[in-house]
């Protein structure tokens, strides 16, 4: 082989492994920012949940409450609330 062929050989050799080396290496970064991604994203599903059942339970306690309590609107006029004057 002449010294052009081994150089030439040499040169493609050294492309087509730096190649392989960055593709694997930038598939293992895609991999790695896809798991972030997942434990995010179940985060904030963690998260919604605790706030659906805080709402949950707040709704609840609203309910007991209102049953307890006489409840009127305070954007009613004064005599359509809730409950009825005697005349």
């Amino acid at each position: 082989m002449s010294r052009a062929s081994k150089l030439t050989l040499g040169a493609t050799s050294l492309f087509a492994l730096s190649t392989i080396v960055f593709v694997h290496f930038q598939q293992q970064a895609e991999q790695a920012a896809m798991h972030q991604g997942v434990v995010r994203d179940m985060e904030q599903q963690r998260i919604k949940r605790e706030r659906q059942l805080d709402f949950d339970l707040q709704k609840q306690l609203e309910e007991e409450y209102k049953r307890e309590q006489s409840v009127r609107s305070s954007i009613d006029p004064p005599g359509q609330g809730g409950s009825t004057a005697p005349r």
